[in-house]
């Protein structure tokens, strides 16, 4: 088990023949007891269908006349249609990344805001001034909790179990929902890049989905997977990934920023000048040659003997097998072949830059199908 602001998540799932002693275990090897099984989940999600029990998903209601424009005041990109939901970004005045939440409309003026556990209170600070704005916002972190059902027979499963849903509502999609007789709502999005929803219920209906979901045929997955998993999509994780080390130019979040728009969000004049004298750094993804340890956060990026970046995230792809890093480097390494070292644990390996595309579906057809 693994915590995550004090919440519970599995990060795999042993078998009871696995050797889960402290030699076994403490190693920086990829290989520990847990690869077997990370793998086999990896595949679940991949080939069938699998459940990622996820409490603790950071999540508010705001809501109140004036919510929409308060909004567009305070995110770099554009706000979702009524009935569907998508990422926004809070830079600070730098233009710098101050947290990503996903957006789901409910009506005009009637949002729900979903991010990451440990960003609970950070993230409340960040929408505070909403409340002085005469806006209602409320904390329901600890109300409601998150399942997620993916893999390539997840419409399947959701059949199976008599769901009262239009199953085919378009990816980036929300409605209320009635799922093995449980109230609930679906979310046709997955951090694990395939078909399939998230479910949120209340807590205590958690129980009776997840074994109805388990019934039906889902493997269940861990958080150790679902890292691997967003990886090879190149999905980004709040701390890690996206920071205020960073600015949203420089983390590659361009389509999520609308100069253009009249409302003067903060970081606004500093992204500006940063898109015309063009970013410093760049965000890029890399396959490297790793030997037995995948890149731990924080590793040093080398080119030709000089340091040009850092890691952000490190895992191995288990649909790709590869060993996959984020990493953020000199701009003008950026481009896609150009090769790079990255020190894993005092060894230098070697590096690739990836191109500007997810390397497990490029093209989403998976997720959309």
């Amino acid at each position: 088990m693994g915590a995550y602001n004090g919440w519970e998540r599995a990060n795999w799932f042993a078998h009871a023949e696995d050797d889960l002693s402290h030699e076994a275990t403490q190693t920086w090897d990829r290989n520990g007891p847990w690869a077997q099984r990370v793998r086999q989940e990896c595949e679940a999600v991949r080939d069938d269908v699998g459940v990622l029990d996820l409490p603790g998903f950071s999540r508010f209601n705001l809501s109140g006349e004036g919510t929409a424009e308060w909004l567009r005041g305070q995110i770099t990109g554009a706000l979702p249609k009524i009935g569907r939901m998508n990422l926004a970004y809070f830079a600070d005045q730098r233009g710098r990344i101050l947290t990503e939440m996903s957006l789901l409309r409910h009506d005009e003026d009637h949002f729900t805001l979903i991010t990451a556990a440990a960003a609970q209170w950070h993230d409340f600070d960040v929408l505070r001034p909403a409340g002085q704005a005469g806006l209602r916002l409320i904390d329901h972190t600890g109300d409601y909790s998150t399942l997620i059902v993916t893999g390539p027979q997840s419409r399947d499963l959701f059949q199976s179990l008599d769901t009262q849903a239009d199953l085919y509502a378009p990816w980036l999609s929300h409605q209320m929902a009635r799922v093995a007789g449980v109230d609930c709502a679906l979310a046709r999005v997955s951090f694990a890049g395939e078909l399939g929803w998230e479910i949120h219920a209340a807590n205590k209906d958690i129980p009776i989905l997840y074994a109805a979901v388990i019934g039906a045929g889902a493997k269940p997955f861990g958080m150790w997977a679902l890292n691997a998993l967003r990886m090879e999509k190149g999905y980004r994780a709040w701390k890690g990934d996206l920071s205020t080390d960073y600015t949203v130019l420089q983390g590659g979040l361009d389509r999520f920023v609308k100069l253009d728009k009249p409302q003067e969000f903060p970081g606004k004049a500093a992204l500006l000048r940063e898109q015309q004298t063009g970013p410093t750094k760049r965000f890029v993804t890399l396959v490297i040659d790793a030997g037995d340890q995948d890149a731990p956060y924080m590793s040093t990026v080398s080119y030709k003997g000089d340091v040009v970046g850092e890691t952000t995230s490190g895992d191995w792809g288990y649909r790709v097998n590869k060993s996959i890093a984020f990493a953020m480097v000199r701009a003008d390494l950026a481009q896609a072949g150009t090769e790079l070292e990255v020190d894993i644990f005092g060894v230098p390996r070697h590096a690739t830059v990836q191109p500007d595309a997810p390397l497990w579906d490029p093209e989403n057809k998976r997720l959309r199908a």
